[in-house]
């Protein structure tokens, strides 16, 4: 185990859902949360969007473009058998009408499914667990300005 960082990095999850209201889920490997299911996403880049970090994230693991993508909530989680605290921020967004998803980089994701949100798989990448469990920041009442 490498020591840990003495500072949280920055994740971007996708929320993407299908025309049935599924979401895409798929299994890692080779790094941080092995065999966890978790949604695409990565690291933010050094000045980029959320947005754009979404969209590029996305296009990289699943060969998707999407033109809309909303944020929905923050989780801040410490993997402690790795040293790693990530603050994860997660989008959201739709498979546009004739995209499919291609497993880009199979050294990273051994599958991409499609799951019921009230049916998902068990062992889930640690913010997609704390985001499920309602373990997230977000504002439901924004300011009035």
């Amino acid at each position: 185990m490498s020591a840990p960082s003495n500072r949280p990095k920055v994740g971007v999850g996708v929320l993407l859902f299908n025309g049935e209201g599924h979401l895409l889920l798929g299994q890692r490997k080779g790094a941080h949360g092995e065999d966890t299911w978790g949604p695409p996403g990565g690291h933010l880049e050094f000045g980029e969007t959320l947005e754009g970090c979404a969209t590029r994230e996305l296009l990289e693991e699943t060969g998707v473009r999407v033109q809309d993508v909303t944020f929905v909530g923050m989780t801040n989680d410490v993997f402690e058998g790795d040293g790693k605290h990530y603050i994860s921020l997660f989008m959201r967004a739709d498979l546009p009408p004739g995209q499919e998803i291609v497993n880009c980089e199979p050294h990273k994701t051994r599958a991409w499914q499609w799951f019921a949100p009230n049916v998902l798989p068990e062992h889930l990448f640690l913010p997609l667990a704390s985001f499920m469990t309602k373990k997230v920041y977000s504002n439901p009442h924004p300011l009035p300005f």
